[in-house]
């Protein structure tokens, strides 16, 4: 089941080709400006970018304003809706202490040889509910005791650690850039979480582990101590249910909960095919995005909330915190919404869905592309996956399911690509690693690099056997 139908449908295109073309480029132009140059919020650039390619291609203001606001409001609707579930249910994870149970079970069962391994684990579970930003400050304090307990560089088990959060932020839901992507070329959730979880096997392998020990030797550095004297879960972590912790499997299951659900779904679907079957109804709707994820939060009050022995009052407080900080994402994901049906609504994306067939170009590489030079331009994984899968709605209208889901997985893999020193993260990564730029560029930067490239490779080998 799509998350998210085009708001209208795509009107008559009211310039030639050429016009819509330059209309769409400067209008991606002005974004990258705004955000680069000018550092206004993603949010208004991209509102301004969705008025000014509707106000170049010809299009009435109004009709290009009702555009901007029928593709926000759809997206707002149903995406927005997603990333509060998920931000809930993450802020129950970190302060019931469950992310610190799952750290703590994995490490320490891991030999010296195996720790890398056992991080990039932790990072993948860990940023399966948690955006990256979030799952970086709270793992933070257990690479560096990781780092100084095996005696090795800081990079060696930090680099897997990243591969295994930055994966899960660019190419599985419920994150905002899968999210969003989704909803604009309408594919379908289940399949799309279900190939991203296998893209990101051998993608997080790569990067992690594997690249991480080639990083380990070209970059050095000791592990600080700053967080020595604080708990496991980094500054601020809730201290009053350190006592008891939930346990691991319940915790487990805790976090998997909304991904079997919608799996479930998915394959109830394919294997019944039946919409009147009665046991395909059911997983129909607790399968549902929206519904699963409602679900795993009711269940984590509990399993994770009582279950770390909070009370209604610290639950209730966990949730409402989780909240505030979500709401600029939220906004820029409904402002992406509102470009990208102000770029259909021009009918830019029939002439690029047609110089795309009439060129030959795949359309998984060709989001990708797109996605890398959006991602270069303005330093954010979020605003190019939106704006690259924008671009592509018409040329994915006639695919199979599984092949809209894969060109939604190249729109990701080319949105984490090589973060530098217009992207937040590479400074967040730089200063708590304690690295120069040239070594973070050394690291963390290639990192992101092998990330998006093996993830394009994989994604086209899948495409061969789908």
């Amino acid at each position: 089941m799509n998350i998210l139908a085009a708001a209208t449908e795509p009107v008559a295109p009211v310039a030639s080709g050429g016009v819509l073309l330059a209309a769409a480029l400067a209008a991606i132009a002005l974004i990258v400006v705004l955000i680069t140059y000018v550092k206004l919020h993603p949010f208004l650039a991209l509102l301004l970018g969705g008025v000014a390619v509707g106000v170049l291609s010809g299009r009435n203001v109004m009709d290009v304003i009702t555009s901007f606001g029928e593709g926000f409001g759809a997206t707002a609707t149903s995406v927005g809706l997603l990333i509060a579930l998920g931000a809930m249910f993450a802020k129950l994870l970190s302060d019931s202490g469950g992310a610190d149970q799952i750290v703590d079970t994995i490490v320490g069962r891991s030999s010296v040889r195996t720790l890398p391994w056992a991080m990039a684990l932790v990072g993948a579970i860990i940023g399966l509910p948690m955006f990256f930003e979030i799952g970086l400050v709270l793992l933070m304090p257990v690479i560096y005791l990781v780092a100084r307990r095996a005696q090795v560089s800081l990079i060696t088990v930090g680099i897997p650690t990243l591969a295994g959060l930055s994966a899960m932020h660019g190419l599985v839901p419920p994150h905002p850039g899968p999210l969003a992507a989704i909803g604009a070329l309408q594919a379908d959730l289940g399949t799309t979480l279900a190939l991203g979880v296998l893209v990101s096997i051998p993608v997080i392998i790569v990067s992690g582990p594997l690249f991480g020990r080639l990083a380990g030797r070209w970059v050095v550095v000791e592990a600080p101590h700053t967080f020595d004297a604080t708990p496991v879960g980094g500054p601020g972590a809730a201290t009053a249910t350190d006592i008891r912790r939930p346990t691991f499997g319940v915790t487990l299951f805790s976090v998997l909960l909304p991904l079997v659900l919608m799996l479930a779904k998915a394959i109830v679907d394919i294997v019944i095919n039946d919409p009147g079957n009665q046991v395909q109804q059911v997983f129909d709707v607790i399968g549902y995005p929206l519904v699963a994820l409602t679900i795993a939060v009711v269940v984590a009050m509990f399993t994770l909330g009582r279950g770390a022995g909070m009370d209604r009052r610290q639950i209730a407080r966990t949730v409402e915190q989780s909240l505030p900080p979500i709401a600029g994402i939220v906004l820029i994901v409904a402002a992406g919404g509102g470009f990208k049906q102000s770029l259909i609504d021009t009918g830019i994306g029939t002439q690029l869905a047609e110089w795309a067939q009439g060129s030959g170009v795949s359309a998984i590489v060709l989001a990708w592309v797109l996605a890398v030079l959006i991602r270069l331009a303005t330093g954010s994984a979020t605003v190019a996956t939106i704006t690259a899968s924008s671009l592509v709605v018409d040329l994915v209208a006639n695919m199979p399911a599984a092949e809209v889901s894969l060109v939604v997985l190249a729109v990701g893999a080319g949105s984490v690509f090589f973060s530098h020193v217009n992207d937040a993260g590479f400074w967040l990564v730089k200063e708590y690693f304690g690295l120069d730029v040239v070594q973070t560029i050394k690291s963390w930067s290639l990192m992101e690099t092998v990330l998006s490239v093996s993830g394009l490779v994989f994604v086209l080998a899948l495409s061969l056997v789908i």
